[in-house]
């Protein structure tokens, strides 16, 4: 028999914007294969998070996907959904919306943020009390003085390759101390777990550092610097097949009536990314158009190539945006579409 170390996680109750929790369950086990029919369900104090109250305190965690714990010897981390105590999903549980039980829908996320000076609450690269050069030399920069934070960045990219995420790439972005992550799954539900776990193992990097990560859409306020954004490519078997035109555009069409109903989920403040400037869209408009970084909705001059068989990037979802709700309410979207 050996002991494990399960990392059970999952998203608190905040409202608008939840936040990773985590707790270590330790168990013996003989012939751990890791994976998520070995596993229990646990429970946690829900009154501490913002999902009971102190007199029915009790909420249950509901494994959902598993994956080797690259920085712990026998670890797992296990990425959970959080049910009342009846068993019926609790209402911060955004996974449970998503309607895509036969995984038809694919998604590839891009994540982009800060990585902050704990000592000065300011991005990587900024001095106290001013401004470092302004922006143009910092997207995909090689060398010391336009490059900062390339270690976290690094080690943050094995972990996430050593524990099975479908991990694609990085890449610095166009603000100082601004990076980007990508990550492809088929299946919408996958495709949030693992970004969560992503940010877990990424948040996890900075414990200990002076650092910590900024998911805020606009960190650096009414400035010409950029915000962060969490593009949502993706696709079903329409667009990786249909080789219409006119389907595509009667795709992005759908999403014009349903601009409210998006945003409500495509992250706090994101107000204050979306203004029209800095390859954004404003938030009080709805565009698409063909490799257009400016629009809602940017169909890749790609799938174009092929003959319209491909997917569509939706440039709207903010950085602190939860991939589950962002998946749910873009699948409800595009399965109008027949």
């Amino acid at each position: 028999m050996a002991k494990i170390k399960l990392e059970y996680i999952w998203l608190d109750g905040y409202f608008p914007t939840q936040n990773l929790r985590s707790k270590t369950k330790v168990e013996e086990h003989e012939n751990f294969q890791g994976t998520i029919e070995e596993l229990g369900n646990w429970s946690f104090d829900g009154s501490s998070t913002k999902q009971a109250s102190g007199g029915a305190s009790d909420c249950i965690l509901k494994p959902v996907a598993i994956y080797p714990d690259p920085a712990r010897i026998n670890g797992y981390l296990v990425m959970t959904e959080v049910l009342n105590a009846d068993g019926t999903p609790h209402e911060s549980n955004g996974r449970a919306t998503i309607e895509d039980d036969n995984d038809d829908f694919w998604f590839g996320f891009e994540q982009e943020y800060f990585i902050m000076d704990s000592d000065t609450d300011l991005p990587l690269g900024f001095p106290r009390g001013g401004y470092p050069a302004p922006q143009g030399m910092y997207y995909c920069s090689v060398g010391g003085r336009y490059t900062h934070g390339r270690d976290l960045v690094e080690e943050h990219a094995d972990l996430c390759i050593e524990a099975g995420l479908n991990f694609e790439g990085i890449n610095q972005e166009v603000a100082s101390g601004q990076w980007e992550f990508q990550l492809f799954a088929k299946g919408a539900k996958k495709a949030g777990d693992e970004i969560w776990v992503a940010r877990y193992l990424l948040d996890r990097l900075t414990e200990g550092r002076g650092m910590y990560i900024e998911y805020h859409p606009k960190p650096l306020g009414d400035t010409d610097w950029n915000g962060s954004g969490m593009h949502a490519n993706f696709s079903n078997s329409i667009l990786r097949t249909c080789g219409s035109k006119e389907k595509y555009a009667e795709i992005c069409e759908a999403f014009r009536d349903v601009v409210d109903e998006h945003i409500s989920v495509y992250g706090e403040h994101n107000e204050q990314r979306l203004t029209g400037k800095h390859e954004t869209a404003a938030i009080t408009d709805f565009s698409w158009g063909v490799s257009d970084r400016g629009a809602s909705i940017r169909i890749p001059i790609i799938a174009v190539e092929k003959g319209y068989k491909g997917w569509l990037e939706d440039r709207r979802p903010s950085s602190n945006g939860d991939p589950y709700k962002i998946a749910a309410v873009i699948v409800k979207t595009v399965s109008t579409v027949k």
